[in-house]
């Protein structure tokens, strides 16, 4: 999931599409768009698909105002469907607002039996729909102070841009497990999951939103409210490793700088005799060329992305990720044949596309496979929004390496260890490893449906 926020820019909602568009890479299921205009009337559009399938036809024109939230929708197969596609508009007697969120909720049933005994209704599956309804019911202090309160209830990582006809706020989880950043836009300002979307708006990145901190942007300018005590810089590894943009920048750590420090390392933890390094487009290639000048071995570009195919990972289920591997890479036969080659890729999740990849360069004439990933095996479940589903599903859950190497089909197989991983962030000093290690940054409840 993608979250982008504008606030003081004349025709917010253009500036929000051009930006989204830079975060397509976090979602692909959905998209949608919310202003306020001056008089303070809400104006909505959304859609499921991408960006450019969803706004087609001059919708953005029907988004007037200086303010809006958009947001490009990641999820599970549980979570799919129109009603979840954010953001979510509420009306209240205290005064509409819109909402989008990014993350998870790990105490998400709980607060749901909360609300149900209050005779709270829901319409969607989203965190964002939980937290609205803990605003409207805790009491009759100021918004900002609802805020306070119903964030104080939740548990996870998670980001939340919460917006009203005037003001617009910005929430990051107090782990900082998931990224949130501000960025200057002529005389208003911006909020995004990723730095990457401010150049395309014209915006200067500020700084990031710090963990534990909602950010005010009205026409008082830029304030900042802790709601937490406790904070913790427990950055997702995931992001560094694969959501993220290379050209972003999260708590201080270049993602580009860090993909190729992470290949450095990964080439001096398994090294290997071979005639090439091929990295798997897109999000492995800075690794890849980290590994190729750490090792010396040649950079080639043995495989090639099909350009119009987003990601298989983020795909909601597995037959769709299986279809997509097909359509979305093709080897380079006259580059690969008769190699031993170097394949760098980010990380194996399932492991499935990383057994079509080593045999479609075997058909291509590969000598050798020789598979390296730029992060450890991945052997837990993600609590905080990354759809790794149940351990079972895991290549690295139960499987030894040997036992993953013969999996993938590959003729040896290397990860890099959890040290190299937090060692190679130059920003975040303990970045959350917990589908590597198992050690959660946060507690972890269980299921009401267990009980």
């Amino acid at each position: 999931m993608g979250v982008l926020a504008v606030y003081g820019v004349k025709d917010a909602s253009a500036l929000i599409y051009y930006g989204l568009h830079n975060l397509q890479h976090r979602g692909q299921e959905g998209a949608g768009i919310i202003t306020f205009d001056e008089q303070g009337t809400p104006h909505s559009y959304r859609g499921q698909g991408l960006l450019s399938e969803v706004f087609t036809n001059g919708e953005l024109k029907k988004l007037p105002g200086s303010l809006g939230v958009g947001s490009v929708k990641y999820a599970n197969a549980s979570k799919g469907g129109l009603n979840n596609v954010e953001p979510l508009f509420f009306r209240h007697h205290s005064g509409d607002f819109a909402m989008a969120g990014e993350g998870n909720l790990v105490n998400a049933p709980q607060v749901a039996a909360y609300l149900e005994k209050q005779g709270i209704l829901f319409q969607t599956d989203t965190d964002s729909e939980l937290l609205a309804h803990l605003i409207k019911k805790t009491g009759k202090e100021d918004r900002i102070e609802r805020i306070v309160k119903a964030l104080n209830m939740l548990e996870g990582g998670f980001t939340f841009v919460i917006m009203t006809k005037n003001r617009i706020y910005a929430c990051r989880d107090k782990y900082g497990i998931k990224p949130l950043c501000i960025g200057k836009l002529g005389d208003g300002y911006a909020v995004s999951s990723e730095s990457c979307a401010f150049g395309i708006m014209g915006a200067e990145f500020i700084r990031d939103v710090k963990p534990g901190e909602i950010i005010c942007l009205d026409d008082h300018g830029l304030r900042s409210n802790l709601y937490s005590k406790f904070s913790r810089h427990r950055m997702c590894a995931m992001e560094y490793i694969y959501f993220a943009r290379p050209d972003s920048d999260i708590d201080g750590c270049n993602v580009h700088a860090y993909r190729k420090e992470a290949g450095r390392r990964l080439a001096r933890e398994c090294p290997v005799e071979a005639d090439i390094v091929v990295g798997v487009p897109e999000s492995s290639l800075s690794a890849a060329m980290g590994y190729a000048e750490e090792s010396g071995i040649p950079y080639e570009m043995g495989l090639v992305k099909h350009k119009y195919v987003g990601r298989t990972f983020i795909q909601p289920v597995q037959s769709l990720r299986e279809l997509g591997v097909k359509m979305k890479l093709s080897p380079v036969h006259s580059i690969v044949s008769g190699k031993r080659i170097v394949l760098v890729d980010d990380s194996i999740v399932r492991g499935t596309t990383s057994l079509k990849i080593v045999r479609m360069l075997r058909e291509a004439g590969a000598k050798e496979v020789h598979v390296r990933i730029a992060s450890p095996m991945m052997k837990h479940t993600c609590h905080y929004g990354v759809d790794t589903s149940t351990p079972e599903e895991l290549l690295c859950s139960n499987r030894t390496l040997e036992e993953a190497c013969q999996a993938i089909g590959a003729d040896t197989l290397g990860y890099l260890s959890p040290e190299s991983t937090r060692d190679s962030c130059f920003g975040c000093a303990d970045p959350c490893q917990a589908c590597f290690t198992g050690e959660y940054p946060t507690l972890l409840y269980d299921d009401l449906s267990n009980e």
